[in-house]
């Protein structure tokens, strides 16, 4: 029966948790570089300054290590974690379907649609569906795609190309 092997705690290392290392770089709590020195002086450095000992670098040689308050240390990273996630913003691919024989007020309706689209910031995946005998007068629907790309030209450039997938053309638009 071997021992259940010890659960990596996420983010850095601190106190006794740094293990192997027999010196490290020790950076005070005002921010002073106090040199190369043992691991255990170190901790005790910290010990009796009342803060926790954490491992900032664990990659260098020595490790670098400063003294700090490991609680309040935690709560700004996972701070600024958060303003990071908050501020991020993803790019969703929002689809309209057109038809070669589009009449003008519904293609108004669909250009609303796609503008509110672009500025949002999201990309927009124009699919104009043939059925039937439209495959035999493939022309329509290129100008209509044409259209779109005339109207929408200040707002957003063509990211792809109207290319045919069977049935139907398929375009992409991306914000500018």
């Amino acid at each position: 029966m071997r021992p259940l092997p010890v659960p990596q705690k996420e983010g850095p290392r601190a106190n006794r948790d740094i293990r192997g290392v027999r010196e490290v770089q020790l950076i005070d709590d005002t921010g002073h570089n106090r040199g190369v020195m043992p691991f255990f002086d170190a901790l005790r450095v910290a010990e009796d300054a009342g803060l926790d000992l954490v491992e900032i670098s664990p990659n260098a040689n020595p490790p670098v290590c400063k003294i700090l308050d490991y609680g309040k240390f935690r709560f700004l990273e996972q701070k600024k974690a958060a303003e990071a996630r908050k501020k991020q913003k993803t790019v969703e691919v929002k689809e309209i379907k057109l038809r070669p024989g589009i009449d003008d007020h519904d293609y108004d309706v669909k250009m609303k649609a796609m503008k509110g689209f672009f500025e949002e910031g999201n990309k927009v995946k124009i699919t104009l569906r043939f059925r039937g005998r439209e495959m035999a007068h493939q022309d329509l629907g290129l100008k209509v795609l044409e259209r779109v790309k005339a109207d929408v030209g200040d707002l957003a450039k063509v990211e792809q190309e109207p290319n045919f997938e069977g049935r139907q053309v398929v375009m992409v638009l991306a914000p500018r």
